[in-house]
Parts: structure tokens; sequence; C-alpha cells
């Protein structure tokens, strides 16, 4: 993302010394891996280390449910918190607005490395441990109820008084992406439209809105050894995809490619802490459902992206073969 006058090192030190007053920086960097905001460390003179993150401006072409991602990401840290989440300190968020021309954050920085990046060093038995350990905090951060289900910005549209129709609102919106942005689908868009109606009985055995991190794969897990060097989880960033619904969606979040509900290790770290967690027939279609909205997501925002080359090629075709699987796993389960 080519850095605007908005997230600039210049602002992001005026931005500073609003809500800290008179700081030094002594260092600022700019943090790769992010795909939407961007974000800068900002290391001071008296040792902290803060993270500024800084949205596109509201012109910038963007998915029904990118609207106030930072909102919504300082909303679930501090939630997460509360519960007993190692997640980053929020510091202060501001809005878009006269005199902000994009809505920021500032937070504290987790120190560590991703999990992504730490891949290579990591035993079975280390992998294990963090699965385990990876499965209590996102069963503790499930303890946390909202105040209504889907996304927490209700001028969205993508909210409801329950799972069934907040879930529809959300998948209608994506596809209404998708047309938007003439993004083709691998089958009629009339099929994934009727999935929430179909299978509306099994949304319906959500009865409680569980926060849901929603993206809470190996690059937004931080790691770090303690002395005798074993390997910790440390922390999770970037909740700005938060919800409030099902917490089973979170098993397709933290894990876009594969099947969380059938690793042992994550589940029973879940189950120390939810241990009435069952994975029947009706929690592989809700499963099923999430993996079809996730990847709807995923192929849409190609466009607004402005992915190219090899990167859109590999989206485009793993997410129609993925869709197509997810649809024939509903099938068979629709008995």
């Amino acid at each position: 993302m080519a850095e605007s006058a908005a997230d600039s090192a210049e602002f992001a030190a005026e931005r500073l010394r609003r809500v800290l007053g008179p700081v030094t920086v002594v260092r600022d960097t700019v943090l790769s891996g992010g795909f939407y905001n961007s974000a800068r460390l900002l290391e001071l003179a008296d040792g902290r280390r803060l993270v500024l993150k800084t949205a596109p401006r509201g012109s910038a072409l963007a998915l029904t449910h990118e609207q106030g991602l930072l909102d919504t990401e300082a909303l679930f840290h501090r939630l997460a918190a509360r519960a007993g989440a190692h997640v980053p300190t929020v510091l202060h968020y501001e809005p878009a607005g006269p005199g902000t021309p994009a809505e920021w954050l500032l937070l504290t920085y987790v120190d560590g490395t991703t999990w992504d990046d730490a891949r290579d060093r990591l035993t079975p038995a280390d992998r294990a441990a963090l699965r385990h350990r990876l499965g209590e905090s996102v069963a503790r951060i499930a303890t946390v109820t909202g105040p209504a289900y889907g996304y927490p910005r209700p001028a969205l549209g993508l909210s409801g008084p329950d799972w069934p129709s907040a879930f529809t609102a959300m998948l209608h919106a994506v596809l209404a992406d998708a047309i938007r942005f003439e993004v083709t689908l691998p089958v009629p868009a009339a099929l994934f439209a009727d999935l929430p109606g179909r299978f509306g009985h099994r949304l319906a055995e959500v009865r409680r809105p569980a926060l849901v991190h929603f993206d809470a794969w190996e690059g937004n897990l931080v790691l770090d050894r303690t002395g005798h060097g074993e390997w910790r989880l440390s922390g999770l960033i970037d909740g700005e995809r938060a919800f409030f619904g099902d917490p089973l969606a979170e098993l397709v979040g933290l894990d876009p490619l594969g099947s969380a509900e059938d690793d042992p290790d994550l589940m029973a770290g879940y189950r120390s802490l939810a241990p009435g967690l069952t994975i029947d027939t009706g929690a592989r279609i809700r499963l099923a459902l999430y993996r079809v909205y996730l990847t709807l997501i995923m192929r849409v925002e190609v466009v607004p992206r402005a992915y190219e080359g090899e990167l859109a090629s590999q989206r485009d075709t793993w997410s129609a073969e993925y869709l197509t699987r997810q649809l024939a796993a509903l099938d068979a389960l629709d008995t």
C-alpha cells in the first residue's frame, strides 16, 4: 500500500503527540503483511513500542463489511482483554471526520514473531502444545457475549436479533459485492444466496452471539520463547474482522485451508474451557457454511485489493475449487 499523507511518518508523530503528549520517536518502521489497513511500528525514546494503524480513505474500494474496521478492532481487543486473552492494549481510536481523512488506531506492540514466520522452527511437540493453547485462547474469547448477532456496526445492516438473519445479511452482502466488482462465481449466485434459508434450522441452533475474531490464522498469532526455550502464544492481533455469532466460526477463520475441528490438540485445548463443544451434523453444516462465506470474501476481495498475476490466478483457481467442494459437502450432509 502506497504511503499517503494520512499515514506518513510526520502524520504518525503528530497523532502520537495528540494522544501521549510530548514524546520522541526514535524509530518508525512500516510493517508489512497487512492487506487492507497500513501499520507502523513506532519506537519511543522511553522504550515503549506502539503500533499505529490507519485505514484507507473512505473513497477506497472495499467490501460492504469493510467499513469502520479499526473501530471493530478496538472493540474486539477491549472485549477479548477483559476475557483474559493476550491481545494488544488499545490506547486510542479515532474515526474519520473533519481534519481526519481516515480512521486510525493506536495500540501497544506485541513482542515476538508470527507463527507463520516461526513455522519452520517449530517441532511437532511445539506445534501440538501451541495448538492446545490456541484452542484455550479462542474458547476464552468466545465467552464474550455481544449485544446482537453479526458485525458490530449496526449502520452496515449486517446484524440481527438472531444468527440466521445476521448470517443471511452477511452472506448476501458479499454476493452483492461480487456483482458490484464483477467477480464471476463458480456456480450461480442464487445457489449461495439460498444456503441460509436451506439450512436456517441449523443456524438457529446458535443461541448466543459469541465474540469471534474470524482471522486468527498463523499470520495473526504472535509467539515468543520463555527463558527455557519453550514456545508460547504471546498474542492475537488484527481483530478487525470480528463479529458476534457462532463460536464455531472461529475454527474456520484460524484454519481457512484446513479442518480445525479435526485437530485433536486444538480441540482438546478448546474443550478444556468449553467441554460441551460437540461436532455433530449440525456443527459440520455450519462450518461448511462459514467456509463458503470466508472463501467468497477471499475471492471477491481480489478486485478491490487489485491483486494481479500469480496471486490473483491462484486465488481464482483455489477459491472456485474450494467453494465447489463445500457445496458438495453441504449436499452430503443435507439429510
